[in-house]
């Protein structure tokens, strides 16, 4: 059974072209569509990476980490900034509220793939 990846962002495409990359790499894939999805989906099972976008609707990708880090299940779990953001206040919110990497959009898959594999431990 491969490692599973939640995949956060309103976007139907890029959560299909991220769960593409990711599959293709022999990840298992959980999509949701913006922080509040991400939080009922997340129900005790084992979450080896949050991959999620600043700007949704609902609630942010900042107050999802922010939430997700208040889950006894899933305080240690690295979660990734995959955005439009460049913005370094936007970044350093990001960080502080507990995001572990920040990547900017338009990305490469291998780039991805790089980032995940530093942050899903064995």
């Amino acid at each position: 059974m491969g490692k599973l990846i939640m995949i956060v962002d309103d976007s139907a495409s890029l959560r299909q072209v991220v769960g593409i990359a990711l599959k293709g790499a022999g990840y298992e894939v959980l999509e949701a569509c913006d922080g509040r999805d991400a939080l009922r989906k997340l129900t005790g099972q084992k979450v080896h990476l949050i991959v999620s976008d600043v700007n949704m609707p609902n609630m942010d990708g900042i107050s999802l980490v922010r939430e997700v880090k208040k889950l006894p299940h899933y305080k240690f779990t690295p979660i990734m900034m995959l955005t439009t953001e460049s913005d370094m206040d936007k970044k350093m919110a990001g960080k502080e509220a507990g995001a572990k990497a920040w990547l900017v959009k338009p990305f490469q898959p291998p780039t991805l793939l790089d980032a995940v594999a530093k942050l899903v431990l064995p």
